[in-house]
């Protein structure tokens, strides 16, 4: 009886254990995170195909006992929430947001793009980082969290929501729920998308680590330049003009122009932060940046993920015309601009500019898509303020910045209505991890998983002892 019993109270110790450690799997077993974020990577789900990505984690969340609610169930529509409280409580509610959908695979794989592959402590495949891996941080987090009694009895709900198609930003996704659910969702601030630590991507004589925190993004505005002309025929003979060559002339003088350095009370004050990570003449600079103006834009410049956070960018993503043949010259020609303005920028009055700078009436500018004004979320809220502490709880010697993205994602349709959106993504990257982001081999370090879910565990604990 002796070894029987040895066994039985073996198999009982795992299953404690793996209960205390571990996340429900689909058919009732307690795993590492690791493994639930490896199936999910299995699931390919471009932009427009997320309903079976969907369906799986959904059951995740039903099996680990938070309460769901549906807000679409068809490919590019398929967005629902997991909640600690039902949604029906009504409860203030501080929404968790990450999304399904990844980006196509790149032609450059080593690996299979979505084979979830773990090799010494990292695991690769599509959307490992953006946006699955982060989801599975969140998701730990909250499930972490609701070990601590304080949780169910906090004024405020914590729900996981789960959207479609943020990669291209249709209708379907976040857009869909706001639409149709924002009275039922009730939130009164939001954690997404955001950046990392941020001193191995940055220059300077940095002591400690520093985590930034998004508090406003630059909107998309994306255009489509039509130029037709009547001249068409034969290659062989070039006439004095003709559509490819007017459209290329204008998109020279279009983008030779430098972009004109902006600074706004966000970007100034990151610089007055990143001030106290420097010495000597680069500090006293930093500090006073509207002073030393002609002498800090041109640094700027030399750096180009830094400097888009002062400019508004025009980047020429496509050219094309109407002629598939070598020998034939075209009647029309297009081009699309993918345009980031800094959150001040009228549109209207950029686009004017566009239209100066092409010198070609003959150009007619439609737009493809834009992004509603988003508001720029204050720091002075219990929820910035647990939110920080909840980093430097993680990591002790760090600070944290508030800051503005480049990029688009979609805190901001929930910033242009108001509600407080912090992004954040509370690890530590080293470089070939954020250059695998939409690139090849896209990958993360497994521990990375647990560091951040201890950040939003820790945040949603604090949270639960605020009264409102």
């Amino acid at each position: 009886m002796k070894p029987l019993f040895i066994a039985i109270c073996f198999m009982i110790h795992c299953c404690l254990f793996s209960q205390e450690n571990g996340i429900k799997n689909l058919d009732g077993s307690y795993v590492a995170i690791e493994y639930i974020l490896q199936d999910y990577i299995r699931i390919p789900s471009v932009s427009g195909n997320e309903k079976k990505a969907g369906e799986f984690l959904k059951q995740i969340c039903r099996n680990n006992e938070l309460h769901i609610t549906d807000f679409g169930s068809e490919d590019g529509q398929y967005n629902f929430a997991a909640s600690v409280f039902p949604l029906s409580s009504q409860k203030p509610n501080i929404i968790f947001l990450n999304h399904i959908d990844v980006v196509p695979e790149s032609k450059s794989e080593l690996r299979e793009p979505f084979s979830g592959n773990i090799e010494d402590g990292v695991i690769y495949g599509r959307g490992t980082i953006d946006n699955k891996g982060a989801a599975m941080m969140q998701l730990y987090g909250i499930l972490e969290a609701m070990k601590d009694e304080n949780v169910y009895n906090s004024d405020y709900n914590f729900t996981f929501l789960a959207v479609s198609c943020e990669e291209t930003q249709c209708d379907g996704g976040v857009a869909w729920v706001h639409k149709n659910y924002f009275s039922e969702l009730n939130p009164v601030a939001v954690l997404g998308e955001g950046p990392s630590e941020l001193t191995s991507l940055m220059e300077g004589d940095f002591k400690q680590q520093v985590f930034g925190i998004s508090v406003v993004h630059k909107k998309p505005l994306w255009l489509e330049l039509i130029l037709e002309h009547g001249t068409n025929g034969h290659g062989s003979i070039t006439p004095l003009t003709y559509a490819n060559k007017e459209l290329v002339e204008a998109l020279q003088r279009l983008t030779r122009k430098k972009p004109k350095a902006v600074y706004n009370d966000v970007n100034i004050k990151f610089l007055k932060d990143m001030a106290e990570h420097n010495k000597g003449v680069k500090k006293v600079v930093l500090r006073h940046p509207k002073l030393f103006r002609p002498a800090l834009t041109p640094q700027l410049r030399k750096h180009p993920e830094l400097f888009s956070l002062f400019t508004n960018t025009i980047t020429l993503t496509n050219i094309y015309s109407n002629s598939k043949s070598v020998n034939k010259i075209a009647s029309m020609a297009g081009a699309q601009l993918d345009c980031r303005l800094l959150p001040e920028t009228n549109e209207y009055e950029f686009i004017g500019m566009i239209r100066k700078r092409l010198k070609n009436d003959n150009i007619k500018i439609r737009v493809i898509k834009k992004m509603p004004s988003n508001e720029i979320s204050s720091t002075n809220t219990v929820f910035y303020k647990n939110l920080s502490g909840a980093i430097q709880r993680k990591y002790p010697q760090a600070k944290t910045m508030s800051m503005m993205m480049p990029n688009v994602n979609d805190l901001g349709s929930f910033r242009a209505k108001k509600i407080p959106s912090y992004g954040t993504l509370p690890i530590i990257f080293d470089t070939e991890e954020v250059r695998s982001v939409h690139g090849k081999d896209e990958h993360l370090h497994i521990h990375s998983l647990y560091d951040g879910a201890d950040v939003f565990e820790n945040f949603i604990k604090k949270m639960s002892r605020e009264e409102i």
